[in-house]
């Protein structure tokens, strides 16, 4: 029977070059020249540390464009609120992977109320989906590509 995972994912080495290749830009640009600015990344978390919130969303915003020239989806990250420690201003970005349960249920509600002749089936932080036909899959797959949900999924491991 033909199927395919529904899964939210991003290459973590492509996410480790965009923060080096932001870090190496806010180094060398002259509006953060004498400022402590610097931007770190640890398991799935980034750091921006800077000395005013306006220079941390500068950094924020070359952070998204070097991860969007990787190919990574920026719906993915989580910002939280800037914290500051005397002279200086930190800010973290969480890289969320994985289906959380609640956008996983979300998925497999919109696929019920289709009523396509298919399964959909919450697996961890992925949701199969098992159809007879191929072409009820692809259609599956259609409609997820027109819903807006809070975080960008990818179709894995299709098979017939």
């Amino acid at each position: 029977m033909p199927s395919f995972d529904i899964i939210s994912e991003f290459d973590m080495h492509e996410a480790t070059n965009a923060v080096d290749q932001a870090s190496k830009e806010v180094t060398t640009r002259f509006d953060f020249k004498g400022t402590n600015s610097s931007v770190e990344m640890t398991d799935d978390k980034l750091i921006m540390i800077s000395e005013s919130t306006f220079q941390l969303q500068q950094i924020f915003s070359i952070v998204c464009a070097k991860l969007s020239r990787r190919g990574i989806d920026i719906a993915c990250m989580e910002l939280s609120d800037a914290k500051g420690s005397g002279k200086l201003m930190r800010q973290e970005i969480t890289l969320k992977q994985g289906l959380d349960s609640l956008t996983a249920k979300k998925i497999v509600k919109l696929i019920k109320d289709k009523k396509l002749k298919v399964q959909a089936a919450i697996q961890g932080d992925k949701v199969r989906v098992t159809g007879k036909k191929r072409d009820d899959l692809q259609e599956v797959i259609q409609m997820l590509r027109e819903e807006k949900l809070e975080m960008p999924v990818q179709f894995d491991n299709f098979r017939d």
